[in-house]
């Protein structure tokens, strides 16, 4: 068969259970392998951050237009922490500009602890916004006189990078403030160096305020998320942050955002990240994703330890590493149509094309284009997914993609095997070069005796008609081309009565044809009409190079020629028996005679050529609209 041993079954209700991702299962697999993990200490250095339970995991991934992939406790709340700092830093550029910033607080890594006095020398100048003395100085930018006011800002901010209104756990408020003591000498040195120009606290009430900001983890992820969005939240569609400050805030994250261990997070992970003594992490891959991560066991650097592991993982697994040139998902589907809108070269009946028009959304066609990285495969399966709801086939067009890497295949490895737990079948199509390590990853460790996990297919116009084939054997009304049909049950001829039937009758002249004869050759200047009553022919037309590309298929009740009825030129396809055959043929004669002898039977031919090529234009407009980039 033309899709492997097995036949395709297509179920006449499709079951309802929902089809996993791959991605979240990925999420689960990872959340299953690290939640023994019990290394590390909560923080206690905050006296309320030691009340936390150090057996609390979530982790959350949101794609940039707002896919959502989660695990574990991710409603359960936690304070923001340091977490906190590029996103002020942020409302801090926007209320001063970024030269006004500079001229406060630099953007050098420090390679030093969290809470580290780090200050240039002779100005007093920060090193960066991630180590607390920043931390303070940019909440010192933040407008307003009071703490209250400053806070206002901040939270309204966060609010827009959450989604949703966030609040301050006033608990953890009061515990850090009375026991901020290091921070508080810290704001009085930069009070000394002018950084801080006026009374230091209300900056200082104010960072304690914005760290114990209670977030859970889909609230950092979508924080996350709408940096990876250009500043506007993928969920909500508001801008949270304007959209030149987004590269200066993940500058900060990929250089200082996880202190004394930034360089070796960035040469390992490649995500600008920020962690906090909550036991929170957030990594951020621009324009494609952004990675929650909540447990509260930390290392000695003060980062999770779980959460470290997890965001490690992922950027392996998936290829995140921000230097690994990823490109944009978003134009991955091309189009997507059903084999209903997009139709093979098969010509078919009316009946048929009705049958198919109203039940081909059974089988759906999706088309890909560009380079499928992680990000750009991600899109894909989800696109896939929704379609499959709805769908016992899909059917993956790769003649647009131009490469594929490791991640994007086990992806698609994934989403097979998914689909076919629910009893739906994965097609791909036109993989070229692409396919032979496809089929290397599909084929591992799976059992040789099942059906393939994913069917290779070389030519998607064969893989249409095999489907439209099978809807239409499915429901009892396919015109098979082993079938033998009486030249009046043509369609070309319906609406003759019987006399006019009597009259043509003695005009046709049947042939017989084997594979492989040409019954009309390109260029040819006969007028014949030639109706197949068993078998099935090709019309081809050579491409530039001598390739022969095929335009059409004419089974049992078809018929071909009909444009020399309309005009007198040359034949503009070949067309060749795919097996033995039997037409039945008019001739430029016979036309003649019937327009001299017999006008109404010719006037009637005549009508249903017209509503044949009206109905193939028709269809060929749907064809256009369903297949137009999306």
């Amino acid at each position: 068969m033309l899709m492997g041993k097995q036949p395709i079954s297509m179920s006449t209700t499709p079951p309802r259970r929902p089809i996993q991702s791959p991605v979240q299962s990925i999420v689960q697999e990872l959340y299953d392998r690290f939640k023994t993990n019990d290394s590390g200490d909560v923080a206690t250095y905050i006296p309320e951050l030691g009340k936390a339970n150090p057996d609390w995991f979530a982790i959350c991934v949101v794609t940039a237009d707002g896919a959502v992939y989660e695990v574990g406790d991710v409603g359960q709340t936690f304070t923001i922490q340091s977490i906190s700092k590029p996103f002020t830093y942020g409302v801090a550029l926007e209320d001063n500009g970024k030269e006004n910033v500079l001229k406060k607080i630099w953007m050098e890594p420090s390679g030093e602890a969290f809470n580290s006095i780090s200050l240039q020398p002779g100005t007093g100048r920060p090193l960066n916004p991630m180590i607390n003395a920043g931390a303070i100085a940019t909440t010192g930018l933040v407008e307003g006189k009071t703490s209250t006011q400053k806070m206002h800002r901040i939270l309204d901010a966060f609010s827009r990078f959450a989604g949703r209104k966030l609040e301050v756990d006033q608990e953890v408020y009061r515990s850090e403030s009375e026991t901020g003591h290091r921070n508080r000498a810290i704001a009085y040195m930069l009070r000394n160096f002018d950084i801080l120009t006026e009374d230091p606290t209300p900056a200082l009430e104010a960072y304690f305020q914005q760290c114990s900001i209670l977030v859970n983890c889909r609230d950092l992820a979508f924080m996350g998320a709408t940096l990876a969005n250009g500043g506007v939240n993928p969920q909500s569609g508001q801008r949270a942050v304007a959209g030149i400050y987004v590269e200066n805030m993940l500058s900060v994250m990929s250089t200082c955002g996880m202190y004394d261990a930034a360089g070796e997070w960035i040469y390992d992970v490649g995500l600008p990240a920020k962690s906090g003594v909550a036991g929170g992490v957030l990594a951020v891959l621009p324009g494609q994703l952004s990675i929650a991560v909540f447990s509260p066991r930390l290392d000695s650097h003060g980062n999770s330890v779980r959460g470290i592991e997890v965001c490690r993982e992922l950027s392996r697994r998936c290829g995140l590493h921000l230097f690994r040139a990823n490109h944009p998902a978003r134009s991955v589907v091309r189009s997507t149509a059903s084999v209903g809108e997009v139709g093979s070269k098969r010509m078919r009946s009316a009946t048929e094309h009705s049958y198919l028009r109203e039940n081909g959304g059974r089988a759906r066609l999706i088309t890909l284009q560009g380079e499928l990285g992680f990000a750009a495969a991600e899109s894909a399966v989800r696109h896939t997914l929704i379609e499959a709801e709805k769908a016992d086939y899909i059917v993956l067009d790769f003649r647009q993609v131009q490469s594929v890497s490791m991640e994007a295949i086990f992806l698609m490895h994934g989403l097979a095997k998914n689909l076919r737990s629910v009893g739906k079948r994965l097609l791909i199509c036109g993989a070229r070069g692409m396919q032979r390590q496809m089929e290397k990853i599909f084929q591992r460790g799976t059992d040789t005796s099942a059906p393939p996990l994913v069917e290779f297919v070389t030519d998607r116009d064969l893989v249409l008609e095999q489907l439209e084939g099978e809807l239409l054997d499915q429901a009892g009304i396919r015109n098979h081309s082993f079938v033998l049909y009486a030249v009046e049950d043509c369609e070309m001829l319906a609406e003759l009565n019987a006399d006019q039937h009597a009259v043509l009758a003695p005009r046709f002249r049947h042939v017989r044809h084997a594979a492989g004869d040409i019954i009309v050759r390109a260029g040819d200047t006969d007028r014949s009409i030639h109706f197949v009553l068993q078998g099935k022919a090709d019309a081809v037309i050579e491409l530039p190079g001598g390739a022969m590309h095929r335009v059409a298929t004419f089974g049992s009740g078809m018929c071909f020629g009909e444009m020399s009825l309309l005009d007198a030129s040359p034949r503009s396809a070949t067309v060749v028996a795919c097996g033995d055959m039997l037409c039945a043929s008019l001739s430029e004669v016979d036309f003649d005679y019937l327009q001299n002898e017999h006008p109404a039977i010719l006037v009637n031919i005549l009508r249903n050529v017209a509503k044949m090529l009206s109905a193939r234009l028709r269809r060929a407009n749907q064809e256009i609209r369903a297949t137009q980039s999306q």
